[in-house]
């Protein structure tokens, strides 16, 4: 079985600073300490998810388009430092507009990446900054840990490689 690390996105990977929604490549900005501590993570065997609630689109403020070229720009510098993220899982729905099963605090992508992957529970986790990250990955029988937006997920990473969390 497989050891994971999910991300939330914005906030965690990204600034979401001065920016509720992030659906230009030009507001992405990549968060202190995530290429150092991605790498740590994937030289540790662990595989690298995202899963981000993207509701904007489903609110007709941004397109699912306009999600994928933020994705691809993620990827596309994640992948000149040698980091793999396996699937990038979004909701494109919201409460507002509509009801779904993906959006988190549900475990849907969660679960669906677990069974898709071979993923252990015991060893995988979930790094978000909002509670309903946490409840996903509680939901899901994984671990979350919790964030201030922004932080540094270096400590973090470094406790989940050396089984402290």
């Amino acid at each position: 079985m497989q050891k994971a690390l999910f991300l939330d996105r914005d906030g965690v990977i990204n600034s979401d600073e001065g920016h509720y929604y992030i659906y230009k490549t030009e507001d992405f900005k990549i968060n202190e300490g995530i290429i150092p501590s991605l790498k740590k993570i994937t030289q540790a065997g662990y595989l690298l998810f995202i899963v981000t609630n993207q509701g904007g689109v489903a609110k007709g403020i941004y397109s699912e388009q306009d999600v994928n070229k933020v994705h691809e720009y993620l990827l596309s510098i994640l992948k000149k430092e040698e980091i793999q993220i396996e699937k990038i899982y979004f909701c494109p729905h919201h409460e507002s507009v509509s009801k779904c099963s993906c959006r988190k605090p549900s475990p849907f992508f969660i679960e669906q990446a677990i069974t898709d992957f071979n993923i252990s529970k015991e060893q995988s986790y979930m790094i978000g900054d909002s509670p309903r990250d946490i409840q996903a990955a509680e939901a899901a029988g994984i671990k979350g840990i919790k964030i201030d937006s922004n932080e540094n997920i270096s400590a973090y990473c470094d406790q989940i490689l050396k089984g402290e969390i």
